[in-house]
């Protein structure tokens, strides 16, 4: 999936007040390369084990372009703050890492530094790279070296001042970032302990799912709070909430094929949107034994009780008339007349979290471009569901998912044209 970060410097003159001090410290923590790296392994095992922490980390997600060779860069990472774009990770000497060694291999991600010592922007998620070990790091980079070489010189990001300087990059690490090293819980299982160094590292799931500050740095007690993912303009649900898509109520084995195959059997879930490439791309892909170990992890998150509902004037009557007429006419047909669904096929909307989350912007997507679940090998023919917004107007739209999100028990509150043009406006 789009990996897109939320990074930023609000009130940069009143940050730059730190002082001097803390920036010092920064750049002696993080030390230049070793003149004498650590030789690139060549054995299939050790290439083979790279590849297989690629995709763990869905590296391919940032620095493939769709039609392209793999990891030759140049795919866009939107952000609030311009454009980054990924690099060239093959062995290319002068365009990709052909000059790099092991240690600028791993200075990158331990330290967010590239080989001249640039800072890099945390779209480049090193804050959650800072955890992979040094041997992962060097099978990776590894396998990195083994792939087709490729000429393709970086796109520039196209950042809007002052986030296109390494200054305002100096500052921000300053406050935000520390080199670190994966901490084995001794009071927690050893499949805990892969699962939370898998969730919590290469697979960066913090990165979309934790709850940002307002100068774009993940909070760390609300890492798996929720976010909106910007310039995707979807919503990743807080892990920590029932009422959103926390598992820990689900069997280890819901959680598993869930991951594997985009569908909890025991719950009717699916995966849609960016999770659904994630699992087309990295988790359908992992060993049984480490994608249970981040299940076992992941229902093991600390939960919070859910927030007050907003208060929100009810629908009005024509709208939910106007709202129930579309859903007999284009949706009854496979969700059932009550939203009950088709079990296996296709899901229930009736006591449905994904379409009653107070975020609505998730179920608009699907309306408007569709549902599409990721094909894997458990589940290689998924049925999916068509995009409605060339059939549908605006108050036709907000109309169903006021529906759906109100009819049968639901209780989420109702969803205007004004948001409906909002997340219109927000191209995926």
């Amino acid at each position: 999936m789009k990996r897109v970060f939320r990074w930023g410097l609000g009130g940069l003159v009143g940050v730059l007040a730190l002082g001097a001090a803390a920036i010092a410290w920064l750049d002696a923590a993080d030390a230049p390369p070793s003149a004498h790296p650590r030789p690139v392994a060549t054995d299939a095992a050790t290439i083979d084990r790279g590849r297989y922490l690629a995709q763990a980390g869905n590296c391919a997600a940032c620095h493939t372009r769709r039609g392209e060779p793999p990891y030759a860069g140049g795919e866009a990472l939107h952000t609030p703050f311009g454009t980054v774009y990924g690099g060239n990770l093959t062995p290319h000497a002068r365009t990709g890492l052909g000059a790099w060694s092991t240690d600028d291999f791993w200075r990158a991600l331990h330290h967010g530094r590239s080989r001249d010592g640039r800072m890099l922007t945390p779209a480049f998620p090193y804050p959650h790279f800072t955890q992979v070990t040094r041997e992962d790091s060097d099978a990776l980079f590894a396998f990195l070296r083994s792939v087709p070489a490729v000429d393709r010189a970086s796109t520039p990001n196209a950042l809007a001042f002052p986030y296109n300087t390494q200054l305002a990059l100096k500052v921000w690490r300053a406050l935000y970032f520390r080199p670190g090293t994966f901490a084995v819980q001794p009071a927690q299982s050893a499949e805990w302990n892969r699962g939370a160094y898998l969730v919590n590292g290469l697979g960066h799931c913090a990165a979309c799912h934790g709850t940002r500050n307002a100068m774009g740095a993940t909070i760390d007690d609300r890492s798996f709070d929720g976010s909106t993912i910007p310039g995707q303009g979807w919503y990743a649900p807080a892990l920590t909430l029932a009422t959103e898509g926390s598992v820990s109520a689900w069997s280890v084995a819901d959680v598993v094929g869930l991951l594997r195959d985009g569908v909890a059997p025991g719950t009717g879930a699916t995966v849609v949107g960016p999770m659904a490439e994630v699992v087309a791309r990295s988790t359908q892909h992992l060993s049984v034994a480490d994608v249970q170990a981040m299940a076992v992890f992941l229902r093991d998150l600390p939960q919070r009780p859910p927030a007050e509902a907003p208060r929100a004037r009810p629908a009005d009557t024509r709208t939910l008339d106007r709202g129930a007429k579309v859903y007999a006419d284009q949706c009854a047909t496979c969700h059932g007349e009550r939203g009950e669904g088709q079990s296996g096929v296709f899901p229930a909307l009736a006591g449905n979290r994904a379409v009653t989350m107070a975020d609505p912007v998730n179920v608009v997507r699907v309306v408007l471009h569709g549902g599409y679940g990721p094909s894997t090998a458990g589940r290689p023919r998924p049925h999916g569901m068509p995009p409605f917004g060339h059939v549908l107007d605006d108050a036709d739209i907000a109309a169903v998912t006021t529906h759906i999100r109100t009819a049968w028990g639901n209780a989420g509150t109702p969803v205007n044209q004004v948001q409906v043009v909002q997340i219109l406006a927000v191209q995926p």
